[in-house]
């Protein structure tokens, strides 16, 4: 399946949501310019799908600009265009490691329930399916079954695990893992974390003492720092975001679960307005339900029907 199925699959609910919407609005445009009505509905059908007031208005007003645009098809496809556009306006992201860093060491952070053993596994998948050399260390000490959860999606991706007992210092089997891999000459170290909600402090910083550990484990490590986040949560996902930026720094973000979401456009949200790179979506359960976040792919499957316009 490739990157334009992959999205339009995982974006169904949102389409299904929103597509109908857009369609209505642009059928009823008169001439060559949006009414007043038709900014009106054009505004209500982008806000349902969680874009959000910001981006909405910036694309609103782009399409005002738009000249020599008679049919729905051509309304809905430059609206797919100026989608694209925005989402390209952020900073450039590459889910690489940088030129002679081995091992390249991800740390996943986010809260509770947010999918990050799931994508733990996806991004175990990823990398082997490059033909990189894959641990997995389990520092969620915390959460019953944690490790064993784990244990399963590194299995499932072919990838090498690193635990501890449950309830041990998360901070010193991050150590261990990190100090293994360079043992082993493990090209890729992706480490869990447990799950913590962005308001509490004192969990906040442990966070911090992790990628400190790990900094003396490699110096120069972590090397990328991914948050989790469940797209079901639309805007939401927005303030989970800022405080993870704030308290421990964030390079880009893992998104989940965006096949069971009607918000799916608040990716778009957390692209502009927090200029948050998107690394990869979940588009389903299975470990290969994943796709690369491609700006012109994402903005053609957020508003465009697949069976009325190809990719």
């Amino acid at each position: 399946m490739g990157l334009w199925d992959r999205l339009t699959q995982g974006l169904k609910r949102t389409q299904e949501a929103v597509t109908g919407r857009i369609a209505e609005v642009f059928q009823s445009v008169v001439g060559e310019k949006l009414d007043e009505d038709t900014e009106q509905r054009l505004e209500d059908a982008l806000l349902a799908a969680d874009l959000g007031p910001q981006v909405t208005d910036r694309l609103i007003d782009a399409l005002k600009r738009r000249r020599g645009l008679t049919t729905a098809d051509e309304w809905r496809n430059a609206l797919a265009g100026e989608l694209t556009t925005v989402l390209q306006s952020a900073k450039a992201f590459t889910l690489e490691p940088p030129q002679g860093v081995k091992p390249w060491v991800i740390l996943l952070v986010g809260v509770n329930g947010v999918g990050k053993t799931t994508m733990i596994g996806k991004l175990a998948a990823r990398e082997k399916a490059r033909g990189r050399s894959v641990l997995v260390v389990a520092a969620d000490t915390f959460r019953a079954a944690a490790a064993d959860q784990l244990a399963v999606w590194a299995d499932r991706a072919g990838a090498d695990l690193v635990r501890t007992r449950e309830g041990g210092d998360p901070a010193a089997v991050a150590f261990d893992g990190v100090t293994a891999a360079i043992a082993r000459g493990v090209d890729t170290v992706i480490v869990d974390t447990a799950g913590r909600l962005h308001t509490r402090t004192n969990l906040m910083e442990e966070l911090a003492k992790i990628r400190r550990v790990i900094g003396k484990a490699l110096p120069g490590a972590p090397h990328m720092t991914l948050l989790a986040l469940d797209a079901t949560l639309g805007q939401n996902t927005l303030v989970q975001a800022r405080q993870f930026q704030a308290e421990i720094g964030v390079d880009a973000v893992v998104l989940n679960k965006l096949d069971g979401t009607a918000k799916g456009g608040a990716v778009v949200a957390l692209v502009v307005e927090l200029q948050m790179p998107i690394a990869l979506v979940g588009v389903g359960e299975a470990i290969g339900d994943w796709s690369e976040f491609d700006a012109a792919a994402f903005g053609r499957a957020l508003v465009l029907d697949e069976t009325t316009t190809g990719p």
